[in-house]
């Protein structure tokens, strides 16, 4: 910890990065606005429920995307191009008429998911770079800011809305952004752009810094890639339906608005939780902690009501935290850090995958039951494919 304090310009940098992450966690909020927004923009709500889809797949592209432009336009840029993008998708998404709601789509999902990533990839990468030594501490802080917004816009959004209605909302929310953004992006830097590259120095010369060219010829990448895709779709399946299916377990709407909150914490407690326990045990054994976990809890929902219903969900929702804070990690234990922005936008991919097909393929399913049946299934799988990443003889010297 006192070598973590010494680097003070890392923690400049990591501070402001996490201020601005808690902004960009708003990618979780859209559950707390489909029901307003169906109702605002007269949108059938099994449509509005797609945006999550949307904005977390081009969350992905943004990631890959900002990952491939970091070493060109320098970190500060990605993250100011990414903020704005949020700030001009949701202040579009105020004035678009109720008979051309879709477009939202493009301006709330599309155009607001690839700002987040494009400024989320940034900022875990100077996290990483930053913290060599104590990546899992680094880039866990980082991501637990951003899984913290769920707890914190949630009710905020649900005020708002009941105040000044869904548009008025959207507005505010940008002018918010806006105010976060300007001061706060000129601290994201990477260690290589101040001249202080020496930070990095031990971790780069330890092991093969793979290019993502190379990576993606590895077997490694796509056991990594796949698990992340199937360990995933449990959150994604649930994550639009929180307060509906607490309506089915015949809990009050109260309780469906504090569920939101709770795996908001939970998903947040997971993102640092988990990469801290990494660092100690190992990132292999703690994925496969979660994924099992996950596997668990997706079956447990079979029955569960109350309290114990609960809790299932809010622990896919740590474990989902879990992966997000864990596999960037992941990624730079195989591949190195000196390219992980790239890296890890490759990994992500299956990020994508799951947030875009899996809410698909999965409602064409009949009943809960079923559903829930197949999630535990993935996310087994999901914990067979790291255990086959365990025995890889790639990762060396870490």
């Amino acid at each position: 910890m006192s070598a973590i304090m010494q680097n003070k310009q890392g923690i400049r940098v990591l501070a402001a990065g996490s201020a601005l992450q808690l902004f960009l966690g708003i990618v979780y909020v859209w559950s707390v606005f489909v029901a307003p927004v169906s109702e605002a923009y007269q949108w059938e709500i099994s449509s509005v429920k797609l945006m999550s889809s949307f904005m977390l797949g081009f969350f992905v592209v943004g990631i890959l995307t900002g990952g491939r432009l970091l070493p060109r336009m320098g970190s500060q840029k990605i993250v100011l191009f990414g903020g704005l993008m949020i700030v001009a998708g949701m202040f579009a998404s105020a004035f678009l008429p109720s008979r051309i709601a879709p477009v939202m789509y493009l301006t709330y999902g599309i155009v607001g998911g690839f700002g987040v990533g494009n400024a989320y990839n940034a900022i875990i990468t100077a996290a990483q770079k930053w913290f060599p030594n104590n990546r899992g501490f680094a880039t866990g802080v980082s991501v637990f800011a951003f899984g913290l917004s769920t707890a914190i816009f949630a009710p905020l959004v649900e005020i708002c809305i009941g105040q000044f209605g869904v548009r008025n909302t959207f507005m505010i929310l940008a002018g918010i952004f806006l105010v976060a953004v300007l001061p706060l992006f000129s601290f994201i830097r990477l260690p290589d752009e101040t001249g202080s590259a020496g930070a990095m120095s031990a971790a780069l010369l330890s092991k093969k810094q793979y290019t993502t060219h190379e990576a993606l010829k590895t077997k490694e990448f796509y056991l990594i890639t796949f698990s992340l895709m199937l360990a995933t779709a449990a959150f994604f399946i649930l994550n639009p339906s929180f307060k509906s299916l607490a309506a089915e377990r015949n809990l009050a709407a109260s309780v469906g608005t504090i569920l939101v909150m709770l795996t908001g914490i939970a998903n947040a407690l997971g993102r640092l939780g988990v990469p801290l326990m990494s660092d100690k045990i190992g990132r292999e054994k703690a994925a496969v902690v979660i994924t099992l976990t996950t596997a668990a809890c997706a079956l447990v929902l079979i029955f569960a009501q109350g309290f114990l219903f609960i809790a299932a969900i809010a622990i896919i929702a740590f474990c989902y935290g879990g992966y997000s804070g864990m596999y960037p990690v992941l990624t730079a234990d195989y591949f190195g850090i000196k390219n992980v922005g790239g890296n890890y936008g490759a990994v992500m991919i299956g990020f994508a995958v799951s947030a875009l097909t899996f809410p698909a393929i999965l409602g064409m399913i009949t009943g809960d039951t079923a559903r829930f049946i197949v999630l535990g299934i993935m996310a087994a799988t999901a914990s067979l494919l790291v255990a086959l990443l365990s025995l890889s003889k790639k990762k060396k010297n870490l």
